[in-house]
């Protein structure tokens, strides 16, 4: 049901075939999953098929080796009319032990859409603890820089 789930964890194992050149896993496999858990996040609290539209300030913190077990947690930090902004970390470690070390974080932006593709609306969600209202708020200031990162950008697209 829409606007009930504001966030998720994907569990799994991180495998030889995720390895860069490195030995570490890739920076672009973790790009992937952190993009599955942002629709998986999206989709569970509009209720509808949503699109990533932005995805930004990824830090990679520390690798991640083969065989770790790899938790990429979404949730919901600012909704808009069409858009939901979700807050994205990525932990892992060795699955024999319940430690989990932070590897990555970043935001997403997603966006509802209908079934021709047009952005729809979808549920707010409210902040209603002291830190999801300190998310929201830095979810506001984000978007405010990126307008102004977004006009410095243009002049760097070849026309």
């Amino acid at each position: 049901m829409a606007g009930i789930d504001r966030q998720i964890t994907l569990r799994f194992l991180s495998e030889p075939a995720d390895v860069n050149f490195g030995g570490k896993v890739h920076g672009g496999a973790v790009m992937k999953w952190i993009d599955l858990a942002a629709y998986a996040c999206a989709a569970g609290w509009s209720g509808k098929y949503c699109i990533t539209a932005y995805a930004g300030g990824i830090r990679f913190v520390q690798p991640i080796l083969v065989g770790n077990i790899v938790e990429v947690s979404a949730k919901v930090i600012y909704t808009g009319k069409t858009s939901m902004h979700i807050g994205i970390d990525v932990r892992a470690g060795d699955p024999k032990v319940s430690e989990r070390h932070l590897t990555t974080h970043c935001i997403v932006i997603m966006v509802a859409v209908d079934e021709q593709g047009q952005p729809t609306p979808v549920p707010e969600w409210v902040p209603q603890t002291e830190n999801d209202i300190h998310l929201r708020d830095s979810a506001l200031r984000l978007m405010e820089m990126r307008k102004k990162i977004g006009a410095e950008m243009e002049a760097h697209v070849q026309k």
